[in-house]
């Protein structure tokens, strides 16, 4: 009998996806933690600092609400968040029907392709450096996964679903108008769902980057689009698991009827705390503004350490360098005590990179910026 299967015959899921990638680490942890000074973990991309204490007395008052939370949310949620793209990144006319709660938005990344029906026969695209999640989703659902970052690398291929992710987790990268626009015309003249993560696109350092229901991207036209934001690093609301999905109307619909009856609701007061979030704005000035003076202390203490920071100009990460095996380097930097994720959990084309996360305290950012200077 495989290994991978049963005594009934059942072969699980879990047999289909990779190794879980941070289980890999724990050399490289038992290193950095040994040294004298302790362990500067900048892996994770997990909030540090306080919630803002106005989303906490959103969150207590929610918690009064003693029933069943529907799966679609609260008006005011939803309107929150439609007004919240047109404020914070100019994109108007979401219909506050179009717009889903969801449970954090790894979940939904996780859930897309079984959700909108894909399986075995269908086809995933997911960035060639790619959060991992794109990847387990397409595997979860049983769908072949293809890595490609341009259009002329699918040739004739008819994909069922296009992730894109912009600004890039690890890579910090940002796909601009004129690249999206294209994308977007490609997949119609398909009919290619795009689903685009973009979690980070308030947290641009160099230039400015689009949402893909920009009028300037899709014409004001959602046909086809969904585009998922998370609260966990804008609003430090990784603990809370918020986000949401906005877009097309048709996918919205076909994911809210499908979640009713699976019960993915999000929790009443985190639906309080989130339409909150989503309506103040100086909560999310003030964080943007610790990780841009973490970012500004860190990035030139890596470069005079003698690696290469390529991309970056977007998000909670470095993306670096020494042009040697990741490995190689993560146990180089273990050695002066700073934990970093290797570039192949990505995909084989971070082979040679790092991912250096800003999302530490600033005492830590200082530390790790010294021990990289000495």
């Amino acid at each position: 009998m495989s290994a991978a299967t049963n005594n009934n015959g059942r072969t699980p899921v879990s047999s289909r996806l990779p190794v879980f990638p941070w289980d890999t680490l724990s050399d490289a942890r038992s290193r950095a933690s040994a040294h004298p000074g302790g362990l500067v973990d900048l892996t994770v991309g997990a909030p540090v600092d306080d919630v803002d204490e106005g989303i906490r007395r959103a969150l207590g008052d929610g918690a009064a609400f003693p029933g069943y939370p529907t799966t679609h949310g609260t008006s005011a949620l939803r309107e929150a968040a439609a007004a919240a793209m047109q404020r914070r990144f100019g994109v108007p006319g979401i219909d506050p029907q179009s717009v889903l709660p969801v449970i954090g938005t790894k979940e939904v990344v996780a859930g897309l392709p079984s959700q909108l029906g894909l399986g075995a026969g269908s086809t995933v695209v997911i960035p060639e450096i790619a959060y991992p999640t794109y990847e387990v989703g397409a595997l979860i659902a049983g769908a072949q996964v293809v890595r490609a970052d341009s259009l002329t690398q699918l040739g004739p291929e008819r994909p069922d679903l296009l992730f894109i992710n912009s600004p890039s987790n690890p890579t910090g990268k940002v796909l601009g108008i004129d690249h999206l626009r294209k994308v977007v015309e490609w997949a119609r003249s398909r009919g290619v769902i795009v689903a685009a993560d973009e979690c980070y696109l308030g947290l641009v350092w160099e230039g400015s980057a689009p949402s893909i229901l920009d009028p300037e991207v899709c014409d004001g036209d959602f046909t086809g689009l969904l585009a998922l934001h998370s609260l966990s690093k804008s609003s430090s609301l990784a603990g809370y698991r918020s986000g949401f999905i906005a877009g097309d109307p048709v996918l919205v619909d076909e994911l809210l009827t499908l979640r009713k009856h699976a019960g993915y609701i999000m929790p009443m007061p985190v639906q309080a705390a989130t339409t909150f979030a989503l309506q103040d704005d100086a909560h999310v000035e003030t964080q943007r503004e610790r990780y841009r003076r973490r970012r500004a202390e860190l990035l030139p203490a890596v470069e005079a350490a003698g690696l290469r920071v390529d991309d970056s100009e977007a998000g909670l990460y470095l993306w670096a360098t020494r042009d040697e095996p990741c490995r190689n380097t993560v146990d180089w930097l273990a050695g002066k005590g700073i934990l970093v994720a290797p570039g192949e959990f990505y995909g084989p084309r971070g082979a040679t990179h790092v991912r250096i996360a800003l999302t530490a305290t600033d005492e830590a950012v200082t530390e790790a910026a010294k021990r990289l200077r000495s």
